[in-house]
């Protein structure tokens, strides 16, 4: 004599519907406006960029005229000092964000725009080590307690700042150089 046992049931999953997959086409990002009135001469299909001259040149020179200078159109401008913020909060910020990258808690391509490229090739070598060594060592929040600022000459800030983790203080000296319009970290030593 054989006992049939009751398998259980599977539990009930609930069914999956089909929706339809819309159909729509993407708007253009640009929108062609012709111009009758003005004509373009179609010489050689290429743009001519007009370069400032140094003091002295009447008007302009085209890129690729003899007398311009390519470097001269790409170099760094120099920025007033009354065009930019103030040197001493910009520069607690900075210090703030250099030492956050020092310590592995932010990305050291944040900083390209205000550092020159040996200042952030000394803050991505102590990322570097940070992150190497954060399985060893805990990471404490870093606080700057004060920041004194002097400016030598138009455009130039020297800044120093006393930051502490808590545990240990340390001082901070960076310039900064107002170039194409905003402050750029040109020196930095941590202490």
């Amino acid at each position: 004599m054989t006992i049939a046992t009751a398998q259980p049931e599977p539990p009930q999953l609930p069914r999956l519907r089909r929706l339809p997959v819309p159909v729509s086409q993407p708007r253009p990002a640009l929108r062609v406006v012709r111009d009758e009135d003005e004509a373009v001469p179609a010489a050689q299909q290429t743009l001519a960029l007009v370069l400032p001259m140094p003091t002295g040149t009447p008007g302009g020179a085209r890129l690729g005229a003899p007398g311009s200078d390519p470097d001269d159109f790409a170099a760094r401008r120099p920025t007033p000092g009354h065009v930019l913020p103030a040197p001493g909060p910009w520069a607690a910020q900075f210090v703030q964000a250099a030492l956050e990258v020092t310590t592995g808690r932010r990305p050291h391509s944040q900083l390209t725009r205000w550092t020159t490229d040996e200042v952030r090739a000394r803050l991505a070598l102590r990322a570097d080590l940070a992150r190497r060594r954060r399985d060893t060592r805990p990471v404490r929040r870093i606080v700057v307690r004060s920041t004194r600022v002097c400016v030598p000459r138009d455009g130039v800030a020297e800044a120093s700042a006393v930051v502490t983790d808590g545990q240990r203080t340390r001082a901070v000296a960076l310039r900064l150089e107002g170039l194409d319009g905003r402050w750029r970290v040109t020196a930095l030593e941590l202490g």
